[in-house]
C-alpha cells in the first residue's frame, strides 16, 4: 500500500494521507475551484483520481445583456473542461440542470447516488447545505443532494434498480464540505495556490460577476489574486497555515 494513500484499514476520527479518488460536487462551474481548488490540485499531484461533477449549466451566470442562454452554456462547459485540467482532474460531469432553478427531489438524489456508485470516490467534496445565511437556492439544494446522495449510495437498498449489470453500493469514506461555518479540517494549499488562481481565470465568463475583471486586467487580476490570498491566509490562521482550505468534515 502506497504511504498517504487510504486503505481499508483507516483511522475514521480523521482523515490522513490522500484519497485514490476524490469527487467534487458543485452547482455552478467554478463552485469547487473557489471551495476546494487548491486541495484538489494537490492531491492530484499526488496521484489521486479527480472527478467533477457540475450540477446546473451555469446559464444565468452573466451580466452581459448580449450573451445568449446557450451560447452562455456551451462557453461555461468549455470553461469548466479547461479549469479542471489545470487542476489535473480528469473531463468534468455536466448534469446540465437550469441555473437558478434547481429544486431538491428524489430524482435530484438518485441521480447523485448514481455518479458516487459509478466514481466510487473515497472523498466527496461539495457546499456545506447548512451554512447559515447562504444566499444561492443551488447552492443549499446541491449540498443538501450531495450529502443525501452519499448516504443513498452506501446502502443497497436504496434506488436498487442501480445494482444490475454489476454496479455496486459505494460508501465514500469522507465528505468535505466547503464554505462550512464549523469548520474542523484543514489543507495547506501553499505550493497550490497559484494552480488554484490559473483554475479560477479559466472562467472567463465570470470576470465581471465574481472576479472584478480580473479576467481581462493585469491589475485586476493581481487584486483578485490578493483577495483569495487574503481569504486562504484567513481560513488558515486558526491553525498556523499561511494558506489554507478549510472543511467541516463528515465522516459517513
Amino acid at each position: 500500500m502506497q504511504d498517504g494513500i487510504y486503505s481499508e484499514a483507516r483511522d475514521k476520527d480523521h482523515p490522513t494521507g490522500v484519497p485514490r479518488r476524490a469527487l467534487t460536487i458543485g452547482a455552478h462551474p467554478d463552485d469547487a475551484e473557489f471551495g476546494a481548488g487548491g486541495t484538489l490540485a494537490g492531491w492530484a499531484k499526488a496521484g489521486c483520481e479527480i472527478s467533477m461533477l457540475v450540477v446546473t449549466d451555469g446559464s444565468k451566470g452573466a451580466w452581459d445583456p448580449e450573451i445568449g442562454r446557450q451560447a452562455l452554456i456551451a462557453q461555461r462547459r468549455a470553461e469548466q473542461q479547461a479549469a479542471a485540467a489545470i487542476l489535473g482532474a480528469g473531463a468534468p460531469i455536466m448534469l446540465g440542470h437550469i441555473d437558478g432553478e434547481l429544486e431538491y427531489s428524489q430524482a435530484l438524489r438518485e441521480e447523485i447516488c448514481l455518479w458516487i456508485r459509478m466514481v466510487r470516490p473515497d472523498v466527496v467534496l461539495t457546499h456545506d447545505p447548512w451554512q447559515r445565511y447562504q444566499l444561492h437556492p443551488d447552492h443549499r439544494v446541491t449540498g443538501l443532494a450531495a450529502v443525501d446522495g452519499v448516504v443513498a449510495a452506501r446502502d443497497h437498498l436504496f434506488f436498487p434498480r442501480q445494482l444490475v449489470g454489476g454496479l455496486e453500493k459505494h460508501r465514500p469514506s469522507w465528505i468535505y464540505l466547503w464554505s462550512a461555518d464549523e469548520a474542523d479540517h484543514w489543507v495547506d494549499i501553499s505550493d497550490t495556490f497559484s494552480i488554484k488562481i490559473d483554475a479560477l481565470m479559466a472562467h472567463s465568463s465570470q470576470g465581471t460577476t465574481t472576479m472584478g475583471g480580473a479576467h481581462d486586467d493585469a491589475d485586476r487580476r493581481e487584486g483578485f489574486t490578493k483577495r483569495i490570498a487574503a481569504w486562504a491566509h484567513t481560513q488558515g490562521e486558526p491553525v498556523g497555515l499561511a494558506a489554507a482550505e478549510s472543511f467541516k468534515v463528515l465522516s459517513p
